[in-house]
């Protein structure tokens, strides 16, 4: 069935959703959480492969078109082709991806891609083994990339994002070789300013090397040309102005050139928690009234309370900035 459309306080109409399927890691990034990991959900505070689908169904049929199954790490979570393919199945959901580390993709790729996963966005935050592990605290960088290259080879997986994380003192050095990547393969290699979402909170200004500076870098050895940026899209992104390369270059500049005014996006947890902006400091519950019988019509009434309630804008730059209590990879990409 079609309801009304789902729209928030200040008349943004919400089409895009991230579902956390886990908050389970196999990695542990400087950026997000501690080396010695973080004390994981119990199984039974997890929503289940029933209740996930049941509430993306709900925001569907409330014009929520765009899915991306996230974590944690989403591939760690057991059978996920199987919610893939649920979740690829209702009635409006138009847009299904993942972001993913890319450490267990070589194995579940083309099970993805089966089930109905169209956009892939793997994170790869240097292209040198010994940097690569520096950030990730794993010597995985091979793995990744055999991972990488089995879902290039499939056709349907196509377009594929690379993800690299952007830091001051790190990535100066990273940005050349993703430039030459993104020319020798068809992929959007983009780089994301680090955001205060780390478990050691130890995040600073300082540490973001923005957007526009890597622009500078990757500009002045390959000149870029702007392409056309798409509503609502977090990504500002160009092509190489000598139409050589196979692929492009982005930047997600939330810290330095905040995207909030367009944000079209939800979040919801592992634990079933429905996050209106990724700064959050309130969360809305709908793990419990899923559990005890709420039919879908008081559900939806749930969502559109608290999704009336999205915040204007991140507030990361202003004097007094709480940082949410959860880390990255406990909220979900």
């Amino acid at each position: 069935m079609g309801r009304e459309a789902l729209v928030d306080g200040h008349g943004r109409r919400i089409g895009d959703v991230r579902v956390s399927v886990t908050d389970r890691c196999n990695f542990r990034c400087q950026y997000c959480m501690p080396a010695e990991g973080l004390p994981w959900l119990e199984r039974s505070d997890v929503l289940s492969f029933e209740e996930l689908t049941r509430i993306v169904r709900l925001l569907a049929e409330m014009g929520v078109g765009g899915v991306r199954l996230t974590g944690g790490e989403p591939l760690v979570r057991r059978d996920l082709p199987r919610l893939a393919a649920m979740v690829a199945a209702l009635p409006g959901v138009e847009d299904l991806a993942i972001t993913t580390n890319g450490f267990l993709l070589e194995r579940d790729a083309r099970a993805l891609v089966d089930a109905g996963v169209r956009r892939f966005n793997v994170s790869i935050d240097s292209l040198q083994r010994d940097r690569f592990y520096e950030l990730t605290r794993r010597d995985a960088l091979p793995r990744v990339l055999a991972g990488l290259e089995a879902l290039a080879a499939i056709p349907q997986a196509h377009p594929i994002k690379v993800n690299a994380v952007a830091l001051r003192d790190f990535t100066e050095q990273e940005a050349l070789p993703f430039a030459a990547f993104a020319r020798e393969h068809p992929f959007e290699v983009r780089f994301i300013e680090v955001m205060p979402l780390d478990a050691d909170r130890r995040w600073t200004p300082e540490q973001v090397l923005t957007g526009q500076e890597l622009h500078d870098l990757i500009h002045a050895v390959h000149p870029l040309e702007p392409l056309e940026r798409a509503p609502s899209s977090t990504a500002r992104v160009y092509r190489f102005a000598d139409g050589r390369g196979a692929g492009t270059i982005g930047f997600i500049n939330p810290v330095s050139e905040p995207f909030c005014d367009d944000c079209n996006r939800l979040r919801l947890t592992a634990d079933g928690k429905l996050r209106t902006c990724l700064f959050s400091v309130n969360e809305t519950d709908l793990r419990t009234p899923l559990r005890d019988g709420t039919d879908d019509d008081g559900l939806v009434q749930i969502i559109r309370d608290a999704v009336w309630r999205k915040e204007l804008k991140h507030r990361v730059n202003d004097p007094g900035f709480v940082q949410p209590p959860r880390s990255m990879s406990a909220i979900g990409g």
